[in-house]
């Protein structure tokens, strides 16, 4: 029934999450070109609240805990199971003092409106995940980035989503990547629950009144800890919260 009474509300919904990519392309265009680093930013964080509203049309809520341990003026690895597309507008709004970038694949950097120009021109790594040769610099670049600036990067070291909640290994070079280059950054673990719900159906219908939770576990200073202990305390705090 649920499946049934949704294409109406997604079909609502695609259209709206449509407009606001359409929209603010060329509005992170300007920003980017005219007033630089701050006003894009900005562009993207304001998208980003545009496109979580719009997942109420879904009556989809949202329960942030743990904001308490989100470290200040220090660069942050976020380390997450990932679950659906729908865990990025998320991280962009409410982390957005974070100043977030992504490891991404590299498809996702052309043809998407804002999505891709924000991978692109945000500060992000956008990689291959079939060569190492082209991913490891990459995240490299990245690591170097944000220790300087006191930024912050998302990775998914499952390396895809779950499409049912149910988390898959993590991987290790990505994350080993940035121990090493981002010597002065905190381990954030955050655990994500229920985001895979959205798409219980697949991309269309979507999922109906869906809570999705973050919790945001406390940070790790890398300096404190092995590469081994802090991947495996990570993995271990990430995986234990999955409902």
């Amino acid at each position: 029934m649920q499946k049934i009474i949704s294409y109406p509300f997604s079909i609502l919904f695609y259209l709206f999450f449509s407009l606001w990519l359409v929209i603010f392309h060329p509005i992170q265009w300007v920003c980017y070109n005219v007033f630089g680093y701050n006003a894009h930013r900005w562009s993207v964080a304001i998208l980003n609240w545009f496109l979580v509203r719009t997942t109420h049309l879904l009556g989809t809520t949202y329960s942030i805990k743990g904001m308490k341990n989100v470290p200040n003026n220090v660069p942050v690895i976020i380390v997450s199971n990932h679950q659906s597309l729908y865990d990025i507008p998320p991280y962009i709004w409410f982390l957005r003092k974070l100043h977030p970038k992504f490891i991404s694949k590299k498809e996702l950097g052309k043809g998407i409106p804002s999505v891709s120009y924000n991978l692109k021109y945000g500060g992000s790594a956008l990689i291959d995940r079939k060569d190492p040769k082209q991913a490891l610099p990459e995240i490299k670049k990245v690591a170097e980035y944000i220790n300087k600036n006191n930024y912050s990067v998302v990775i998914f070291p499952e390396g895809t989503r779950s499409k049912t909640g149910k988390p898959k290994e993590f991987a290790t070079n990505g994350l080993k990547m940035l121990y090493k280059f981002a010597p002065d950054a905190y381990f954030l673990p955050v655990t994500i629950n229920n985001s895979w719900k959205m798409t219980r159906f697949g991309q269309f219908p979507l999922g109906l009144g869906n809570r999705l939770e973050f919790i945001i576990h406390s940070p790790l200073k890398i300096s404190d800890y092995s590469f081994e202990e802090i991947f495996e305390k990570t993995e271990k705090v990430i995986t234990q919260n999955i409902k």
